[in-house]
């Protein structure tokens, strides 16, 4: 890392302001080497420690890379760094886009950067970071990104400790986990926080009433005005649009970004207002002077629906309008001739356009997981686009009252904090392929394990490790417990308590078949028993310990085939009894004849579980009932058995174990070291698995790279390094149909089209287009579903959940474009956004420039490409980077 630096920069030249604290505080951090990571408010001065960061490096010659998530904030990082630095001092690299690469600061996009770390051994400066001092890594908090966020976190991992990272994020939850992190794997890292807003937001709540502040004086809970009266039943009704923004031109809250989360939304929104205009006299010739111009330099790019509201202040902004269209709404809404966009979320996630007021339109939204309550990040990321700084006092946001979500959901968002940074470190194949390029397999797992990932899963585990620690702990006290006493004779006394349990066993199964026996030959003789007959009772009416000697009196009509017996017990007490009850007939014994004279209790009724004690002359009777011996005992299967447990009860007495005073406290001991044992074992197996989580993934990537003869053990062949040059969602599937032969006679246009369909994602079912595919790409691709099959096999076999695109229904206007079909007419031919269609040309720009750099590919397939690409970028296509 730097050391300090010797040159003192004047703070006061540079920045002709006083600078906030957390400002002074990245700018000491900066100067004496360490890294850092600055976690602050939206639009609250984070981007002056970068540029502080490339005046440091100027002034001692070396270089500097500002690196965003997305191109059109490096676009705009690039015009604002030429007026602040000179147009030679800034470069730009974007995928597709090359632009003084060599100049000192360079501008792009995060994943060049972690493209450039590729080809550089861990912890060394390559060629491509030759001189460079430091790298701001904007928006930082992309890495929460689900599709794009695991290139932040490789960035970190691969770049050399001598580089200073300065990380710029809006406010997390757990910056100083993040903080920490870059801090193991990187080097000396300072976390730079900040709460404090230059510009305060007010929160509003509008409703058909009008608009009211949302939150009560303190500002942490709904103001209590707002609160529901009683029940509120069914949909709320909401304000209309037109009135919204009259309530935020009469209190002069222009101008307003208004969120709207759909395209078509944006669109309509901007159709509603076609009575109203929101500019002065001077402001009309502004931006009719503008937007002439801008027509006149661009015919194609202007459409009827857009060009006349902007006239009166009012534009939408979205994915699905054309790139230089949204450029010049930008430029104008920037210079305040623009009072309202209706913009979707994506306005809210990189492009400079600070606002005196957001509104959010709805605190819900659709996604590809169904619909949700937008969660606390994402409202603050639109509501931090309010206030411009030295031009407002307060920024405002205006939350809407909609049919479903009212008051009291937006002022649970306002008083949320930010959400969590979480880690969406992905493996890929580039990654396997580039990493065993240079580094062995060791090592390349030494860097999975560096990500933010692992070290979030290393917290999260860590009560499991403790866990796990504690149970070593209990074990080795109950082992230490043990150790004074003879192993082998324990085990011996062990194997004799178990013995005993199998005797006892093996006794009550005998007594319960003697009984059963007996049971099914007393249904049938209780049948034929006649008063005065002797017998034993035990059971559900007769609840006794041992059998209770009585003698049958009478009998009563019962529930069932069999009837209730009334008894007369040895105890001088009457029963009314099922046959269940009976476990002995007696009729070894004489019958008892003093029965005949007796009746039972005239207030007993004869019912099972009746009981009534006897009087003195019942009690003669009972007293000559004899005393019968227990049947299940004297049976010799039973006397056998219960002399083998007698025998080994004898024998665990005379133990020599029983010298140690409780033997069975060791066993339970032993026991619980036994169970201690396999707990730790079945949680080491769970914890190796969580942990091991990204390391498996890699593993699972390797397997199936080997399988398509991308990797010889571990070393990329000539296959492999096609797909190691390819940057891409399934780095793998663009190598492999590179490779194939299929496209190799392809003419230019016919190749543009097929590369296409490998990186084109449609994902709106209802669109449609008029042109057909030429059966010459629609051949070359048919060639590539084999391949394509056995690739989508073994990603399901090892869990891989990458995208295999090959998209045939829309790539035709690829191929219309790369003809010379003018831009208006191919738009006419689908229902597809200009927007839509300008992305899928884009991204098969970005995949064909790829191409002449791929090595091991024939001349003639890599020459065709350069000529694909001049076919396709033309306007509206091109960037437009002068």
């Amino acid at each position: 890392m730097n050391l300090q630096n010797s040159v003192e920069l004047d703070l006061e030249t540079l920045f002709p302001f006083e600078l906030d604290d957390f400002q002074k505080q990245a700018i000491v951090a900066l100067n004496e080497g360490r890294s850092v990571v600055v976690c602050a408010p939206t639009g609250s001065g984070k981007t002056l420690i970068g540029e502080y960061a490339i005046h440091r490096a100027l002034e001692q010659g070396k270089r500097v890379f500002y690196t965003t998530p997305l191109k059109a904030l490096s676009n705009q990082k690039l015009r604002d760094f030429r007026d602040r630095f000179g147009a030679e001092q800034v470069g730009l690299l974007t995928g597709d886009v090359s632009v003084n690469r060599d100049a000192p600061i360079v501008v792009m996009t995060t994943e060049i950067f972690r493209n450039m770390l590729y080809g550089t051994p861990i912890g060394e400066v390559g060629v491509s970071l030759t001189h460079v001092e430091a790298v701001v890594l904007d928006e930082c908090h992309y890495m929460n990104d689900r599709q794009r966020g695991t290139v932040w976190e490789e960035s970190v991992i691969y770049c050399p400790p001598e580089v200073q990272l300065v990380a710029l994020s809006a406010t997390v939850a757990n910056s100083d986990q993040l903080t920490d992190w870059i801090d193991r794997v990187h080097g000396p890292t300072e976390l730079i926080y900040s709460d404090f807003r230059p510009v305060p937001l007010q929160f509003h709540f509008c409703n058909p009433k009008g608009l009211f502040p949302l939150l009560n004086r303190n500002q942490k809970s709904i103001n209590p005005n707002l609160k529901h009266r009683g029940k509120q039943r069914g949909r709320q009704d909401t304000p209309s649009l037109a009135y919204v923004v009259s309530q935020l031109q009469q209190r002069d809250m222009l101008p307003a970004i208004y969120f709207i989360f759909s395209r078509k939304g944006c669109d309509a929104a901007v159709n509603e207002l076609q009575q109203m205009s929101l500019v002065n006299e001077a402001e009309v010739q502004a931006l009719k002077t503008q937007i002439d111009n801008f027509l006149h330099r661009n015919p194609e790019a202007g459409r009827s629906g857009q060009i006349e509201p902007l006239y009166r202040g009012i534009a939408a902004h979205h994915a699905g309008i054309l790139p230089a269209w949204k450029g010049l709404v930008e430029e104008l809404f920037q210079q305040g001739l623009i009072k309202v966009v209706f913009a979707t979320e994506t306005l809210a996630a990189g492009i400079n356009m600070p606002a005196r007021t957001t509104v959010i339109s709805s605190l819900s939204k659709r996604t590809d997981r169904g619909h949700r309550l937008l969660n606390a990040s994402e409202f603050l990321q639109m509501a931090g686009r309010a206030g411009r700084r030295g031009m407002d006092e307060l920024g405002h946001v205006v939350t809407v009252q909609t049919r479903f979500e009212g008051a009291s959901e937006a002022a649970y968002l306002a008083t949320s904090g930010a959400d969590p940074l979480i880690s969406q470190f992905t493996p890929s194949y580039g990654m396997v392929l580039n990493l065993l390029q240079t580094h062995t397999l060791g090592e390349a797992k030494d860097l999975i394990e560096r990500s933010f990932g692992q070290y979030l899963a290393t917290l999260h585990l860590k009560p499991q490790q403790q866990a796990i620690a504690d149970l070593f702990a209990e074990l080795e006290h109950h082992q230490a417990q043990l150790a004074a006493f003879d192993s082998t004779l324990l085990a011996n006394y062990e194997k004799l308590q178990e013995r005993l349990k199998e005797e006892r066993r093996l006794l009550k199964i005998l007594q319960q078949q003697a009984q059963e026996v007996q049971a099914s030959e007393l249904g049938t003789a209780l049948s034929f028993a006649i008063a005065g007959t002797v017998l034993s009772l035990k059971g559900k009416h007769v609840p006794v310990s041992s059998p209770l000697p009585a003698v049958l009196v009478t009998k009563a009509p019962g529930a069932g085939q069999f009837p209730y017996l009334v008894c007369l017990g040895k105890d001088n007490r009457w029963y009314v009894v099922t046959v269940a009850d009976v476990v002995g007939l007696h009729g070894e014994f004489p019958r008892l004849a003093g029965v005949d004279h007796l009746n039972p209790p005239a207030e007993m009724p004869p019912k099972p579980g009746q009981s009534r004690s006897g009087n003195e002359e019942t009690e003669a009777i009972a007293t000559k009932i004899p005393q019968p011996p227990s049947m299940l005992d004297v049976a010799p299967e039973i006397q056998a058995q219960l002399e083998r447990v007698q025998m080994v009860e004898a024998q665990i007495q005379s133990h020599p174990a029983q010298e140690w005073g409780n033997p069975t406290a060791l066993l339970k001991r032993q026991h619980r070291i036994e169970r201690i044992q396999d707990e730790i074992g079945d949680r080491q197996g769970k914890l190796g698995k969580q942990s091991q989580r990204y390391w498996q993934e890699f593993l699972s990537l390797l397997e199936i790279l080997r399988h398509f003869g991308c990797v010889e053990e571990v070393t990329p062949t000539p296959m492999g390094q096609v797909a190691a040059a390819i940057r891409g969602d399934n780095e793998l599937w663009l190598g492999l149909a590179l490779a194939s032969g299929e496209l190799d006679d392809l003419d230019p246009h016919h190749l543009a089209t097929a590369c296409a369909a490998l990186v084109t994602e449609v994902s709106r079912p209802d669109n449609w287009i008029r042109y057909d595919l030429s059966p010459t790409v629609e051949e070359a691709l048919s060639g590539l579903r084999g391949i394509r099959r056995q690739l989508f096999q073994l990603q399901r076999r090892y869990q891989i959940a990458l995208p295999v695109w090959l998209e045939l229904e829309w790539i035709a206007l690829v191929e219309q474009w790369a003809l010379g079909v003018e831009w208006a007419e191919l738009c006419t031919n689908t229902s597809l956004d200009e927007g839509d269609i300008v992305r899928i040309f884009r991204r098969t720009l970005d995949f064909l420039s790829q191409i002449p750099h791929v090595p091991h590919l024939p001349s003639a397939l890599r020459a065709n490409a350069n000529r694909a690409i001049q076919l396709i970028d033309r306007f509206p296509v091109n960037e437009g980077i002068e």
